[in-house]
């Protein structure tokens, strides 16, 4: 089971589609398309070449438009790049290096990372935590800034800490899911309704912590919702706020934030002190 960023239950984008003109279908009918100006892809293997593939069908379709489709990964020869699809764009790069210059260079133009959007792998590691935890160090390089462990999150059957603690694991499935899965109200597993949503969880998680005292920020949930033919993806303009909401909160004290990346039904979360 991979407990991280899966594609989940459809739901509009932060910033509302943009009409695409011109489309229609079969019928002769006008389509109505969401459009990004950039769309990356994180990681150029199987998963990557797989993502590549939806997304190229739901543009074919008229669903999705971008401007610039980016897919990171440290092999030039990686498996998108053999597969040699033209409108795609190999950055040949670390995930963690690449994302600081692409979410740095978003973080000082605020219209940038407008309609910018991130399709993960499920197998990446917390890169849009680590990067605020580096964006916190760079802005207080005075302060003690601190990554520490998160804890049990109630009512959340599955939950497992990374080998150093720091990161922490979370699902509601107790079952194998499929990786193509988009969550639907209706999870293909147990064959009933879907009650639970991951980003909820961690809300109650944070809410009840403050409830006894504990001075706790956030939560700030990277979701990754469902936007076509099964390619997930979270907006850029969702990070950024994070970062200047824990600039804002930090910049009067100490402070302490819960921080993830989730669908409905799985998640990575961390915690992230600022002394």
């Amino acid at each position: 089971m991979s407990a991280v960023d899966r594609p989940v239950h459809p739901v509009p984008p932060t910033s509302d589609p943009v009409p695409i003109t011109g489309r229609r279908d079969a019928h002769g009918n006008s389509r109505v398309a969401q459009r990004y100006r950039t769309i990356v892809v994180v990681g150029g293997g199987c998963y990557g070449a797989y993502y590549v593939r939806q997304l190229m069908r739901a543009e074919r379709a008229g669903a999705l438009a971008w401007e610039r489709l980016v897919v990171v990964d440290r092999d030039p020869d990686c498996r998108v790049a053999r597969e040699g699809e033209t409108e795609v764009e190999i950055a040949t790069a670390s995930w963690a290096s690449w994302f600081a210059g692409f979410l740095g260079g978003a973080s000082r133009d605020v219209d940038r990372g407008f309609r910018d959007a991130i399709v993960p792998s499920p197998l990446m590691p917390h890169l849009l935590f680590d990067w605020l935890v580096e964006r916190a160090r760079a802005r207080w390089p005075a302060r003690r800034v601190l990554v520490t462990p998160v804890g049990s999150v109630p009512n959340v059957p599955w939950q497992r800490p990374s080998a150093d603690a720091l990161t922490h694991y979370v699902s509601f499935a107790e079952w194998m899911c499929p990786i193509n899965c988009i969550e639907p109200v209706r999870c293909p597993a147990t064959r009933g309704a879907r009650s639970w949503t991951m980003p909820g969880a961690v809300a109650e998680y944070v809410a009840a912590a403050r409830a006894r005292g504990h001075n706790v920020d956030g939560p700030f949930v990277f979701h990754c919702t469902h936007r076509a033919y099964g390619v997930g993806m979270i907006d850029v303009d969702t990070v950024l706020a994070a970062d200047m909401a824990i600039a804002a909160a930090a910049g009067h004290g100490r402070a302490e934030f819960i921080i993830g990346t989730a669908s409905h039904c799985h998640g990575a979360l961390g915690r992230l002190e600022i002394e």
